[in-house]
């Protein structure tokens, strides 16, 4: 999202390209903050909603950062949630809250996004990575500027795939498998017996092409591996390449199906029915559970005789008082879909044994699903 900031500065009226990949709009007031700035005086002008834009050392305002972090992270007693629901409502509020004040903080860049200041260090290819080429200089959040580069360093080192005995290269803005529990269901559900005539698979919504390879180096000789968004694509495609699968994996741009019929469908969708509050949230949240009412209504429709689909979701929201058990059976079934069998697997991630986690009991009871469907003309023939 790029648009323009404006300030004042050294007697004389300044502006700059703005750059937000979360979407956050350009700030309307903008001071100017060096090394005297104290964290208590930046924390409540963040809070105010006045952006701090930086001209001292680079570390120092990186301290200044971290400051402004435990201060925000300073839970005043509130009264205690009435549901579950309630408490995600709250913890999701709280932490956009906490973004945007955080966000205040601004970094200038040269037009080669290098950084004019003291002690900067050199983050030219994570910004060109996010952000593509620049023409002119530009401003943007310090806090941005670190989640880019942490995003940098997971796309050089990649994620280790146990099944795949190699790495996964997600790109600024695509999923990361760093949830192995999905992508180990999908290395060890049985395989459909509609392969053997018709060795056809779609990966919908691919993402970083993790279950496109896992699928692929499992036997199956044509994947189909769709997805909507462009970094994904090109993140799909590098990796797909990188792993020697290109004879069998096929990434294609589509709105969730491609065009024909598949013995196997596999969607791993957001797993919470929420609205995401910034373009990177897309994979995390599904807003009125629409990608995976899209996957359930048109499976039947795509998949060959004896075929089925594999829908791949946590049931945290079950645990949230997001989605109920039973909505999403009967979203199987007014989809025409029957329900094979399922296999279960318990995370493993940090927050699970983080009991300072507002939403840790949720967490704790998480169960992450395969679901085996196929359509019930099929089952009846």
């Amino acid at each position: 999202m790029n648009s323009v900031i404006h300030w004042h500065e050294a007697g004389r009226d300044c502006s700059a390209v703005w750059r937000s990949e979360s979407g956050m709009p350009a700030p309307r007031r903008v001071v100017i903050a060096d090394d005297r700035m104290r964290a208590d005086a930046a924390y409540r002008l963040a809070c105010e909603g006045t952006a701090l834009l930086w001209r001292g050392d680079f570390q120092n305002a990186r301290q200044l950062l971290n400051a402004m972090a435990r201060r925000a992270d300073r839970k005043p007693k509130k009264a205690s949630p009435s549901s579950p629901a309630e408490a995600f409502h709250l913890y999701r509020q709280a932490r956009s809250q906490r973004a945007r004040t955080l966000a205040m903080l601004l970094i200038p860049f040269n037009a080669d996004h290098s950084i004019p200041l003291s002690r900067a260090p050199d983050m030219r290819c994570a910004c060109a990575e996010a952000y593509g080429p620049a023409k002119e200089p530009y401003v943007a959040s310090l806090r941005e500027l670190l989640g880019l580069t942490g995003a940098h360093e997971w796309r050089k080192s990649g994620v280790q795939i146990p099944f795949l005995n190699s790495r996964i290269h997600p790109h600024y803005g695509v999923f990361s498998p760093v949830r192995g529990e999905y992508v180990d269901l999908v290395a060890k559900a049985p395989l459909p017996d509609a392969l053997k005539t018709h060795p056809v698979a779609f990966d919908i919504g691919t993402g970083t092409g993790v279950l496109a390879a896992v699928l692929a180096r499992r036997g199956i000789k044509r994947v189909i591996a769709t997805d909507q968004d462009q970094r994904a694509l090109i993140s799909a495609r590098e990796n797909i390449e990188r792993l020697g699968l290109n004879a069998q994996v096929e990434i294609a741009e589509a709105d969730l199906f491609p065009e024909g019929r598949a013995s196997l469908a596999v969607c791993n969708p957001p797993w919470v029915p929420a609205r995401p509050a910034s373009p990177l949230e897309h994979a995390i949240y599904d807003p009125e559970n629409r990608m995976l009412k899209g996957f359930l209504n048109g499976l039947a429709s795509h998949l060959e005789e004896n075929g089925e689909g594999w829908l791949i979701l946590s049931d945290l929201a079950e645990h949230l008082g997001l989605r109920s058990r039973a909505e999403l059976l009967d979203m199987m079934d007014r989809a025409g879909l029957a329900v094979l069998g399922k296999l279960d697997a318990k995370p493993h991630h940090p927050k699970v044994s983080d009991a300072s986690d507002a939403l840790h009991e949720a967490r704790k009871a998480e169960t992450t699903s395969l679901w085996r469907l196929a359509a019930k003309i099929s089952t009846n023939n």
